[in-house]
């Protein structure tokens, strides 16, 4: 069978030979005869090709048999010169059967001039069909097809490509000149070109692939296009709006920071009077004032966090900073913080910790508690009867906290959306009481972590949340051989109501080593028969809660024994109307775990170092700064003349001589004049006079050119934010303290500057 190439050889063989088209009628015989007779008389002994395959194939057509057959009988009955006669009309019989093949032969137009089989034919027929039906399927489907050779002229193409361009005979014309315009190549076969169409502008998606026409054996370029206009108008709508969103995410989180920045100044100053107020002599009902004051700002600077965290997350920019941290000591701050809130209500709060969670471990510390208040914090919100307990478990390296409540529950439709972002559970009066925005956060902080936040919950029935998060493992941290020999061989009874704060007292002495029979006024007749021995040897101490007091002095005599120590367990709010002299020992609620551990084995009678703590210590650990060993001379730049009071005070208590600008101007005067010069500088980032970054700058610039040793300088800022941070630090701060300022903070990194002071000295 022949191929296209085949093919197109022999319309190149019979172009040659001037064969181009069909040879039909009395010119075909014309033609025929004279060819023949001028062959004859040339005296040609051969036949030329094409006459030979003529002859021969009339031979075997069967006219040579037949003339041969009379030929043969005629001559042998009529003698020679019969046969001479017979051999003219033979070659007459031979030229006739001829003529009439070649007529045969012309109805067949082009295959007999160039002597195409039937089936090479067919293949012709079948490419001219195909490349019909292409272009129908383009038109049909408003795709513009264009066949084009390799110098970019138009060769074919669809009434598709016509109809948009307005060219009705597009052939000869390369693209540009048909009016296509090309624009955003993506590589050398990809690209959009425009035309400008009757129905206006439209955008093709161009296609351009290369290849050989089989019929003249040329390089064509094949080019396929579709209508995008409809999807490059989404796409640039969709990438407008994602430019207008980022910058709109931008302008949020610069809203938040410059709010932030406004409402921490405010706070900075209440809190630190709240602290400064709180250091002078005060009747009990001006110190709860005091407390509600600074609860109310505390709350405030979490609200400020929270939405300060929700903006870093949202745009992509949030970081941990994971560090070595105890985590019981957390906790129990935390604890601490909240139970004002819950003792209020009238509710538990407690917290116990597994004893093979390790002493210390590698987490962000910060978050964590961030994490916990929210966390603890809502299930307080929430809970009106019962109480709220906290259970700390490690599950292989897994941290998981549990915090179970026994308030309202949530129905599963709650639980669904609890974690969305200004989502509340609960009625509308518990709804109000927040934003909505510490449960999400949550969520999301922990998911950095590499943890989650879960909740299981029936209505009516409490909930319960787990925090859990990967912690890194100290090597060498054992918590369990350490905290299981605590309390070995006390024995201890305890006297309370069945509740979170009972339960979490339990399980702490067991996790220490020890042993804890929870009792009530039910049980004495089990307890009394053998007391004071009991299952595995004789009691060591009774702790009697509060609220079992008033049972315990009129029927609990017969647990005054001799050699059991009695301790009195009691909120603090309440420490002054109970008979405390009445006890051998004190513990005040919340527990912390290191008290227990010191009133069980007779270090302290437990009200002294509370009362201390209860006294030095706020919600957020803020504390007198101890007196250092020597005075400093502190330049204090702060603009805002409450903070700088507030920080001036904090300064001068602990022994410091402190001189005050409310400029940077100010500030690069004395810090440039040797005889001024003070030996730390403690100066907010944002005051009139130029930017923190620059002037910080300029300082240190002035201290390398004269040569001086590089000033301690401490920057107090109300934007928490890390990147101020870190502009600052990378401007010459030697350390910087977030406002609301911490007198404790503030007195440790006086400290460590400090010393570079002394060795100068």
């Amino acid at each position: 069978m022949s191929t296209l190439a085949d093919l197109q050889e022999k319309l190149a063989a019979a172009a040659v030979r001037g064969q181009t088209g069909p040879i039909e009628g009395p010119a075909a015989d014309e033609s025929l005869l004279a060819k023949s007779t001028v062959s004859h008389e040339a005296g040609q002994q051969s036949a030329p090709p094409a006459r030979g395959r003529w002859l021969q194939g009339h031979w075997l057509n069967g006219g040579g048999l037949v003339v041969g057959a009379a030929f043969l009988v005629i001559g042998f009955a009529a003698g020679p010169l019969v046969l001479v006669g017979f051999l003219g009309l033979a070659a007459l019989a031979l030229a006739a059967a001829g003529i009439v093949k070649t007529r045969n032969a012309a109805r067949k137009p082009e295959i007999a001039a160039v002597d195409f089989s039937e089936s090479d034919h067919d293949r012709l027929w079948e490419h001219k069909e195909s490349t019909s039906l292409l272009a129908t399927v383009h038109d049909a489907l408003g795709d513009i097809a264009v066949t084009r050779s390799i110098d970019r002229r138009i060769l074919h193409a669809n009434a598709t490509f016509s109809r948009l361009t307005g060219r009705s005979q597009p052939e000869g014309l390369t693209l540009e000149e048909a009016g296509l315009v090309f624009r955003a190549v993506t590589d050398a076969k990809h690209q959009d070109a425009e035309i400008a169409t009757p129905e206006g502008r439209r955008i093709f998606a161009w296609h351009d692939v290369m290849f050989r026409d089989a019929t003249t054996g040329q390089l064509c370029i094949q080019s396929i296009a579709r209508d995008v206009t409809e999807e490059r108008q989404t796409a640039r709508l969709r990438e407008d709006a994602r430019l207008k969103a980022e910058y709109n995410s931008a302008a949020k989180s610069r809203l938040l920071a410059t709010v932030s920045h406004e409402i921490r100044t405010p706070l900075s100053g209440i809190l630190g009077m709240n602290h400064l107020l709180a250091q002078t002599p005060l009747t009990l009902e001006q110190a709860n004032y005091l407390t509600g004051i600074r609860q109310s700002g505390h709350a405030l600077v979490q609200l400020v966090e929270d939405l300060l965290d929700f903006s870093t997350i949202e745009v992509g920019r949030f970081q941990l900073h994971p560090r070595q941290e105890a985590l019981r000591p957390l906790l129990e701050g935390v604890i601490e913080m909240l139970a004002h809130r819950a003792h209020e209500k009238g509710i538990e709060i407690a917290a116990s910790v597994a004893a093979d969670v390790p002493e210390s471990m590698e987490f962000d510390p910060a978050r964590l508690r961030q994490i916990l208040f929210n966390v603890i914090g809502n299930a307080v919100k929430f809970t009106q009867t019962g109480g709220v307990l906290v259970r700390v478990d490690l599950e292989e390296r897994n941290l998981t906290i549990s915090v179970r409540d026994s308030g309202p529950g949530m129905t599963e439709e709650e639980q669904a959306r609890v974690f969305g972002e200004f989502e509340q559970a609960g009625t509308t009066v518990e709804r109000s009481a927040g934003t909505g925005l510490g449960l999400a956060i949550s969520a999301r902080i922990l998911r950095e972590f590499g943890g989650g936040l879960s909740v299981a919950s029936e209505r009516g029935k409490g909930s319960e949340f787990v925090i859990s998060f990967p912690v890194g493992l100290i090597a060498g941290e054992d918590g369990y051989d350490r905290r299981n020999t605590m309390l070995r061989g006390s024995r201890i009874l305890l006297l309370a109501p069945e509740g979170a704060a009972s339960t979490a007292i339990k399980r702490t002495i067991q996790t220490l080593g020890g042993h804890c029979r929870l009792i009530g006024p039910g049980d004495m007749d089990d307890l009394l028969p053998s007391f004071p021995m009991g299952e595995g040897g004789v009691w060591t101490d009774l702790i009697v809660d509060h609220r079992m007091a008033p049972w315990y002095f009129s029927e609990g005599n017969a647990l005054a024994v001799p050699r059991l120590r009695k301790i009195f367990l009691v909120n603090p709010e309440e420490r002054n109307t109970h008979p405390l002299d009445l006890f051998d020992a004190w513990l005040i609620r919340p527990l912390r775990e290191q008290s227990l551990i010191d009133v069980l084995r007779g270090r302290m009678r437990g009200m002294e170092k509370r009362e201390a703590l209860i006294e030095a210590v706020s919600e957020i650990g803020i504390t007198t700064p101890e007196s250092e060993d020597r005075a400093l001379d502190i330049l204090l730049g702060e603009d805002d003349p409450v903070n700088a009071m507030l920080v001036r005070a904090m300064l001068s208590k602990a022994g410091h001589r402190v001189r005050l600008v409310e400029d940077f101007d100010g500030l690069r005067a004395r810090t440039e004049d040797a005889e001024v010069r003070p030996e730390v500088l403690v100066t907010d980032f944002n005051m009139p006079g130029g930017t923190g970054a620059a002037v910080l700058a300029q300082l240190r610039a002035h201290e390398r050119r004269q040569g001086l040793p590089p000033l301690p300088i401490i920057v107090l800022t109300a934007d928490s934010r890390d990147s101020i941070r870190r502009q600052a630090l990378l401007a010459g701060a030697d350390a910087v303290i977030v406002k609301p300022v911490d007198p404790e903070k503030l007195a440790a990194a006086l400290r460590g500057l400090s010393r570079s002071v002394f060795e100068r000295a």
